[in-house]
């Protein structure tokens, strides 16, 4: 495992709750490629823990492999928005969920934040799936972890991932992906023509040139921009949600970032998903469709989507000023569908 340089001052941009004790930790995912997450674990169950081992005799305290049952909790990966760092949404998730008495782990995926990989600032489908089994295995590791007991989230480009995680891997026992975000919805006319300006890209890398960054969310925001750049903005390059680590509040993607998409389908297997999934969506994100999209793929009586009403795309990275991110829904999701 690659040592990583983590930063260990609380630099998110949310508050540091009282009720969660937290701390850094990495993992490696089957690329040998070094995770790097933020662990959050709720104070109340390990305070509990502890008063109840100490009502056991010593002796039984003495045996080896002895676990209190309350040790062992639900658990729960984070991740996302795509081009996001685990300081902004996915944290703001984890550190909520941890509140209410999970085990969680927010990561930042290969190549972004302070996550290993040494090309920075690029991704890709097949391994940013797999870092979600790679965060499993590390949370199955741990002896507080119920290994029959985790979920995943999803947020924005992560939420389509996550969907081909919990296809693939069957240790996921239900995902909540919010706000996702679709990287398969081109015309096959739209897809060709960003192929062709990828591939001239990668050429013109080849021959040694050195291209600019791709920078998603433009700042400062142009006056006619679309409404979902101008949400986009209002996010990551604001005091709202900015972080210097991520991708979309100016650091920028490599010019051939996202080259894989552009042949892989994250919803080819979404009917085979036998596990719980809960779809989450603001009314007026222009992403609604992604939701919609999946919902109709996935199968059985344990699949919902819940749409928020008047919410935007970005509402749901923090809640935006009404705060509308369901999560009472989300914990009674997960309390169903991690017994």
């Amino acid at each position: 495992m690659k040592t990583l340089n983590l930063t260990q001052e609380w630099d998110k941009i949310f508050p540091k709750s009282e009720k969660v004790n937290h701390e850094k930790v990495t993992f490696t995912n089957r690329y040998g490629i070094t995770l790097a997450a933020d662990l959050y674990t709720p104070k109340a169950a390990i305070e509990r823990e502890k008063s109840e081992l100490a009502s056991i005799s010593e002796r039984e305290q003495a045996r080896p492999k002895v676990k209190n049952a309350s040790g062992k909790l639900a658990a729960i990966a984070v991740s996302g928005p795509y081009g996001a760092v685990k300081e902004q949404s996915s944290g703001i998730y984890a550190q909520t969920l941890a509140e209410r008495g999970f085990i969680t782990l927010a990561f930042d995926p290969s190549f972004t934040g302070e996550s290993g990989g040494e090309v920075r600032e690029v991704s890709s489908p097949d391994i940013n799936t797999e870092d979600y089994s790679a965060a499993i295995d590390y949370l199955v590791s741990r002896p507080d972890v119920d290994d029959e007991r985790i979920g995943i989230v999803g947020i924005c480009g992560l939420g389509g991932v996550s969907i081909a995680a919990a296809a693939q891997d069957t240790r996921i026992k239900a995902t909540v992906s919010s706000t996702m975000g679709s990287f398969d919805d081109f015309s096959h006319e739209e897809r060709i023509a960003a192929r062709k300006v990828i591939n001239a890209q990668r050429t013109r890398v080849a021959r040694g040139e050195q291209l600019p960054r791709i920078i998603t969310v433009p700042n400062p925001c142009p006056a006619d921009a679309p409404d979902f750049i101008r949400d986009y903005h209002d996010f990551y390059c604001t005091p709202r949600g900015f972080h210097p680590r991520s991708v979309n509040s100016g650091l920028g993607w490599q010019a051939t970032g996202i080259y894989s998409y552009n042949s892989f389908s994250l919803f080819d297997y979404a009917e085979e998903i036998e596990s719980a999934v809960l779809l989450v969506h603001g009314e007026k994100a222009y992403s609604r469709y992604a939701s919609e999209k999946v919902m109709k793929l996935l199968k059985g009586d344990n699949k919902e989507l819940l749409i928020i009403p008047g919410a935007s795309h970005c509402d749901l990275y923090d809640g935006g000023k009404d705060k509308v991110i369901p999560f009472d829904k989300i914990e009674a999701f997960f309390n169903e569908n991690l017994k």
